[in-house]
């Protein structure tokens, strides 16, 4: 065997390996293609993707969970799908390049891959039973009949046969099979499988994004009443004019979201339903989302804060809420607060998507505008935001309160049951810790010596700021200016005049609230009930 030869065998060999990897991405491309598309005619939430990312959430430690908000932001569900599609691929590269020797054990590596999708997909907290399994089922049983045809026309033409040595075949001279294999069937079996999968996977995720057009309609359809109770204007002097402070209202679309959905349940406003039951529920009962609306609607500017912020982080929000008191309606069903020899110590909301929150029914009962909210800052809840329902509960982390797309709550007490975040590892209560936040000048900002405006915001929910104090380096603290107080529920603007004078410095503030405690210098992580420590910038002035 000449040279040449040796190297167009080793060549052909190589191109051969290629397309056999190129074969396995492309049946995983079908097979996630035809899953996407038979979702659509379940539920979006049972396409496999979506059902392993939920269940790999499900089985992440909290503080790998923490790392993935703290440098991921809003996009740690988005890095987490693009995770799972990257060992995907890596999977099917395998697949593809083993499915050339063993052509059958490569289709089966494909429905295996089906397997554990379904498997996540009928263990969801959310799922509706085996109908989950089937865009998994049926996308790998397509995936895997794509890749056996797609490996067979690599297969070499008579497997019997050697490769002909004599005479010597200069490169160029090559026959167009490609050295025993049908390379004009495979472009055309990959061809086919390219467009046929593209085609069905555009029209499952149009039909996907069409889902919730109910939903949808419900919402747009939707003018809340004029609340009964309305919010007292927004006092002078509570919104300070300093450019690069914190807005006191944060608009809709700025408004933080941390939860676990990948995809954001639509929920039809017309046929959602609310159950309330459990232990001193002397009188069940299930709400429509009209029977809310009838009810007396109180509208509150509250400010709600994440567990996962961090000291000085971007995971809190003030809002101005519509909804229905929470108490109110517990005390018709003949909910009493432990406090009152109420059996109950946890209430138990359950969202849609299977989340469940647990809150002590004392700090829901205590006299707190604690709401089941329809609106937010003038229209219904957004979807993403929690249409049609979600519960707000000043003064406590999210975590334990604030359940987004709810349609269960559940009287019952904190020995007999751990909800979701609990079970990993969370606190079973947590109120919101005192907190201050500088937000100019930001982190290695270089001023102009002279007069500096610093200024932030600080939140101690449900017992309102009383003092926020600056320190330049290590020198004393000084007092800063506090905006007007809304409500004690809500955030407050601060500011302070520093006279810069060249170099490095360091700033920090900390917040002292009403009951006279001190926002501790100690530094904690999030886990498990909320980060503690003094926020602190660094600038250089020129």
């Amino acid at each position: 065997m000449t040279d040449d030869e040796k190297e167009t065998r080793q060549h052909l060999g190589w191109t051969r390996l290629t397309l056999g990897a190129f074969s396995g991405v492309l049946a995983g491309f079908a097979s996630l293609a035809v899953a996407e598309l038979v979702s659509a005619a379940v539920r979006p939430q049972a396409s496999p993707v979506v059902a392993v990312g939920g269940a790999a959430i499900d089985r992440t430690p909290a503080a790998v969970k923490d790392w993935a908000i703290r440098n991921f932001g809003t996009q740690d569900k988005l890095v987490l799908q693009l995770g799972i599609l990257a060992v995907l691929v890596l999977f099917a590269l395998v697949l593809g390049i083993a499915a050339l020797r063993f052509r059958r054990t490569g289709a089966t590596g494909v429905l295996l891959f089906g397997a554990v999708g379904a498997a996540a997909a009928v263990t969801r907290p959310d799922s509706t039973g085996l109908s989950d399994a089937l865009p998994s089922v049926v996308g790998a049983m397509a995936g895997a009949v794509a890749l056996y045809v797609l490996v067979g026309r690599l297969a070499p033409q008579d497997p019997a046969a050697e490769p002909p040595v004599e005479p010597p075949v200069e490169p160029a001279e090559v026959p167009p099979s490609g050295g025993g294999w049908d390379r004009r069937g495979f472009v055309i079996a990959a061809s086919a499988a390219a467009v046929s999968s593209a085609g069905l996977g555009v029209l499952g995720r149009t039909l996907n994004s069409s889902s919730g057009r109910n939903a949808v309609a419900s919402r747009n359809r939707l003018v809340l009443p004029r609340p009964d109770s309305t919010a007292p204007g927004i006092p002078k002097g509570a919104r300070l004019r300093i450019p690069g402070i914190s807005p006191f209202t944060t608009p809709n679309d700025e408004f933080y979201r941390v939860d676990t959905a990948l995809v954001v349940p639509k929920v039809d406003a017309t046929t959602w339903r609310l159950r309330i039951h459990g232990e001193g529920v002397r009188r069940p009962v299930t709400l429509s989302f009209d029977d809310l609306l009838r009810r007396e609607l109180i509208e509150r500017n509250i400010t709600l804060t994440c567990v996962s912020n961090e000291v000085g982080g971007p995971y809190v929000g003030n809002a101005r809420w519509v909804g229905v008191r929470l108490a109110d309606l517990l005390a018709e069903c003949g909910v009493r607060p432990p406090s009152e020899g109420g059996p109950a110590d946890q209430l138990v909301a359950r969202s849609v998507d299977g989340m469940t929150i647990g809150s002590p029914v004392e700090d829901v009962m205590d006299g707190r505008d604690t709401l089941l909210a329809v609106g937010m800052n003038g229209e219904p809840l957004p979807f993403a935001h929690g249409f049609p329902v979600r519960m707000v509960v000043p003064g406590l982390y999210g975590f334990v309160s604030a359940s987004k797309w709810i349609e269960d709550i559940e009287l019952t007490t904190f020995d007999a049951y751990d909800p979701y975040w609990v079970k990993r590892g969370w606190a079973r209560e947590a109120p919101v810790k005192t907190a201050s936040r500088i937000d100019t000048p930001k982190p290695f900002a270089r001023p102009e010596a002279g007069t500096v405006m610093v200024g932030g915001v600080a939140w101690a929910q449900h017992r309102g700021i009383d003092k926020v104090e600056v320190r330049v380096d290590n020198g004393p603290w000084r007092e800063a200016r506090l905006a007007a107080e809304d409500t004690r529920d809500t955030w407050r603007q601060w500011s302070f005049a520093w006279q810069a004078a060249k170099g490095g410095h360091t700033l920090t503030v900390r917040a002292t609230d009403r009951t006279g405690e001190t926002q501790t210098e100690k530094r904690t992580r999030t886990v498990p009930d909320g980060a503690s420590g003094w926020h602190a910038v660094v600038v250089t002035v020129d």
